[in-house]
């Protein structure tokens, strides 16, 4: 059974218990943008300045059923957008794109990832986080579960490719058929995409062509999980215990893949998104090589959103929640992984909530996409003095560090008008 992408939308143990962790860190941040709409993968572009995807909040057009099968549908309006962050200004530079979600905007899907090529051309991922049999009877002719090149200076764009299409044309993985296409990178002229939805890793040329499966990601086998308690509200109420009920010792659990990015040894470096009942401790780090075959390079995360590399080769991994997420404490962490392997948290909680990715800038500065899942409460974060100090062993001491310099995060929320949801010309 795959991971359902609306969870994926809703989307602990402890950082402090990570094996490896030998530092702490000195960091703080500061809040760049504000009043975001379900924001989600953001790139410096050619300019200089940073570009972030907003998933809107869907509309009032046709509805989808919900990849879960349980609660509301999820309906389709043109509210998703990419904005740009400038001197400290923010500016919704392309409008119109596909956005579905629930009629509170929430679970939304839409514009989920934005890349800049070697040349400076922009290509943006848009997700869907349903049955794609679904999409085209339903919707009719939109971009969802699509890559889009898009022309900021005439608030339009072209397809290049249709992902949850190729899934259902395909099913790599043989499970439920979904497609929720969340993050790619760039790798010459390819594209390559990690589906959560379908569970896949997929490579597509920057032309359109060539569209297929890398590798797919196996299921977990989880001894003794914890379930929660009976009644819990849950968006997989059927594998929720009821009263009484015997709960099984091994449980198996599909997590998927969240982001992907090309490491310094050419290999593709996968982030996991743990299943229900959402482990703690239990995402992994995959490293596809050229074989195409998935191996797992570090383990012991919890419900991972997005990796990067800075130029040095540390990795940077970010945590959506730190504990599992129906116990509804949705603190997030921002880890570093030297090339040594050694893991220093950067941040952690204190106004940290449900992040869903990150980017490290030209100044050595972590940009990080805060609150990813609060329609209009979305913000982008900057955080820097990411030199850790050195500490003594200590697991107290390395969660109480990630209180360092956060206070900036409580001063009030600015709102930003709802986003123009004019039809974009195509």
């Amino acid at each position: 059974m795959k991971l359902k992408p609306l969870t994926i939308t809703f989307l602990t143990f402890c950082v402090a218990t990570f094996s490896g962790m030998k530092a702490a860190s000195a960091a703080s941040f500061s809040v760049i943008a504000n009043g975001l709409y379900n924001a989600g993968g953001l790139s410096f572009g050619p300019d200089g300045n940073l570009y972030v995807t907003e998933a809107g909040i869907g509309g009032s057009g046709a509805c989808v059923p919900p990849p879960s099968g349980q609660g509301g549908s999820l309906c389709y309006g043109r509210s998703g957008a990419i904005t740009k962050i400038e001197n400290g200004k923010t500016e919704r530079i392309l409008t119109g794109l596909p956005s579905l979600a629930l009629p509170d905007g929430s679970a939304s899907a839409g514009p989920r990832d934005i890349k800049f090529d070697a040349t400076g051309k922009p290509y943006v991922l848009i997700g869907y986080g349903a049955n794609p049999a679904f999409r085209d009877r339903n919707l009719g002719n939109t971009d969802l579960g699509k890559i889009i090149a898009p022309d900021f200076n005439t608030n339009s764009w072209t397809t290049i490719a249709d992902l949850a299409n190729y899934e259902l044309a395909n099913n790599p993985d043989g499970g439920d058929v979904d497609s929720n296409p969340l993050s790619f990178a760039i790798d010459g002229k390819k594209l390559v995409v990690a589906d959560a939805g379908a569970n896949d890793l997929l490579s597509v040329n920057t032309d359109g062509s060539n569209l297929q499966a890398i590798t797919t990601f196996p299921k977990d086998i989880l001894t003794d999980p914890i379930f929660p308690p009976s009644g819990t509200p849950s968006n997989e109420p059927a594998q929720v215990p009821s009263q009484g009920e015997a709960v099984r010792s091994q449980f198996a659990t599909q997590a998927v893949p969240s982001s992907v990015v090309k490491g310094p040894d050419g290999a593709y470096y996968v982030s996991q998104f743990t299943g229900f009942p959402f482990p703690e401790g239990g995402a992994k780090i995959y490293r596809v090589g050229a074989d195409g075959k998935p191996t797992v390079y570090a383990d012991g995360f919890t419900q991972l959103t997005d990796l990067q590399f800075d130029p040095a080769g540390n990795l940077y991994a970010l945590q959506y929640a730190n504990q599992s997420a129906w116990k509804g404490n949705l603190d997030g962490s921002v880890i570093k992984i030297a090339t040594d392997g050694t893991r220093t948290t950067l941040l952690s909680g204190n106004g940290l909530e449900s992040p869903s990715a990150l980017t490290i800038g030209s100044d050595g500065a972590v940009y990080v996409t805060n609150r990813g899942d609060s329609p209009g409460q979305g913000q982008v974060l900057r955080i820097e003095n990411t030199k850790s100090i050195p500490e003594p062993d200590s697991a107290l001491g390395i969660l109480a560090s990630g209180a360092l310099g956060v206070g900036l995060l409580h001063k009030k929320r600015a709102t930003q008008p709802p986003i123009d949801r004019v039809v974009a010309l195509k």
